[in-house]
């Protein structure tokens, strides 16, 4: 028995079955117990094409345990708020999901949808209705945390190797010779305003408002950006402040900290070529989108602080910087900048961790990058300031030509831990409504 198969060693009859509601649960529905069927399990090279088994080695994926349930027509396969200890995926047939909205959306087998997970945290976030007979292939839902845990260890990785690049960019001149600085550590990596670094390292040690405000005052534009912040709708009380002291005060340490980190980020979203610089200009728009989205979902849905959502998201897609300088720099001119921004889904995590363990950001930010499109990662049982990101990010591409193969948001697992009935699919919208003044207010701010 190997370590994979110890993980799973928990007797499958301990688990809540679907088709049925576990005792305290919220679903009041009852519903039909599942048709067992003896059927032989799937094959590694079947279970390969869902995510995240995808990513799992032949091996495991041989020593995964799974049944598959058969379903008729009408019949409920889980419910909505039901607890489960296990992820299910659509085979055969076709279901309809009615989350806590008014509109409901269909799976059917063989779509790019049914390739994701109908759940995959530890409560439903719909009520999945069978339209026909279906075929459901139940597994483990720890399988998902050893996925996220090998994730995790990846990103607190500080080991520089191989970047995986997809077959065609293999031969690239310009990707291979930046995935070759990248491994000997040569890349030409970014560096934080001297008042943003002494501020940083000062607040590792216990300092008050008056200590604060005494680096600050070193950087003028930065006491006038506080100054400005401090008299904004976000933190105004109706009395102007006009001094930088006062100005800590108001917002506090820990956001005063974090406001001049992302000030400080702005100025390394800069390079000299005129297109590239488009290319900046258009990254720190979007990245000033998704910590605008964070800082919102923060506020309105988690107990998670607002200014430490809104920094992790503006540093989610840190790792564009060096590209876009190793691009400045490559000799006969490297790709263009829409070829580049192909390329950040696979630099985003281990390039984005590398600026950030430089520049001597904590682990719980720094990894952000890692997993800031990781639909499927599972940060734990609390909700995290990477849960919110991963949250914000899947918002921002709603509406959008991107959208298309996204899971829905109530199927990943940093929903199911958002407080009960506080967020459900059709808040994507209500959120831009509710919250448009807070969210250009704060792009503003930091423009």
């Amino acid at each position: 028995m190997n370590w994979f198969t110890k993980l799973f060693e928990k007797s499958a009859g301990t688990q809540p079955q679907p088709g049925s509601a576990e005792p305290g649960s919220d679903n009041t529905n009852a519903a039909p117990q599942a048709r067992r069927l003896q059927r032989q399990a799937l094959s590694p090279a079947q279970l390969k094409k869902f995510a995240p088994l995808r990513d799992l080695d032949d091996a495991s994926l041989t020593a995964l345990p799974q049944q598959t349930l058969g379903y008729g027509k009408g019949a409920t396969v889980f419910g909505l708020g039901q607890r489960s200890d296990s992820v299910f995926y659509l085979l055969s047939g076709e279901i309809s999901m009615q989350p806590d909205s008014d509109s409901s959306y269909r799976i059917e087998a063989g779509s790019a949808l049914a390739n994701l997970p109908l759940n995959s945290g530890n409560r439903c976030g719909a009520t999945a209705l069978a339209l026909s007979d279906v075929m459901i292939l139940e597994i483990p839902i720890a399988l998902n945390r050893l996925w996220t845990d090998k994730s995790r260890e990846s990103a607190s990785c500080v080991e520089l190797i191989d970047i995986q690049l997809p077959g065609p960019l293999n031969n690239s001149r310009f990707f291979t010779s930046f995935a070759r600085a990248y491994r000997e550590n040569k890349l030409k990596l970014p560096s934080l305003p001297d008042v943003a670094l002494k501020l940083k390292e000062a607040m590792q040690q216990e300092i008050g408002v008056h200590q604060a405000a005494e680096i600050i005052q070193l950087d003028p534009p930065m006491v006038a950006k506080l100054i400005q912040v401090a008299n904004s709708a976000l933190y105004s009380t109706g009395t102007p402040i006009n001094n930088c002291r006062d100005a800590v005060a108001r917002i506090g340490l820990n956001a005063t900290r974090n406001l001049v980190l992302s000030v400080g980020l702005k100025q390394l979203f800069s390079c000299t070529d005129p297109e590239l610089m488009k290319g900046m200009h258009s990254l720190w728009k979007n990245s000033l989108y998704i910590s605008s989205l964070s800082f919102v979902l923060a506020q309105e849905c988690s107990r998670i602080s607002p200014d430490d959502a809104l920094l992790g998201g503006l540093i989610a897609d840190i790792g564009a910087i060096p590209l876009l300088h190793f691009a400045e720099q490559f000799p006969d001119g490297g790709p263009s900048f829409s070829e580049l921004q192909d390329l950040l889904p696979h630099l985003r995590g281990p390039v984005g961790g590398l600026v950030l363990h430089t520049l001597g950001f904590p682990e719980h930010i720094g990894n952000i990058p890692h997993h800031a499109e990781n639909w499927l990662y599972d940060s734990g049982a609390e909700l995290t300031v990477t849960d919110i990101v991963i949250l914000a990010k899947l918002h921002s591409y709603f509406g959008s030509g991107k959208a298309r193969g996204l899971p829905y948001i109530n199927s990943i697992p940093a929903y199911s831990k958002l407080s009960h009935g506080k967020l459900n699919p059709d808040f994507s919208l209500m959120v831009l409504h509710k919250a448009h003044a807070r969210v250009n207010a704060a792009m503003h701010l930091l423009s």
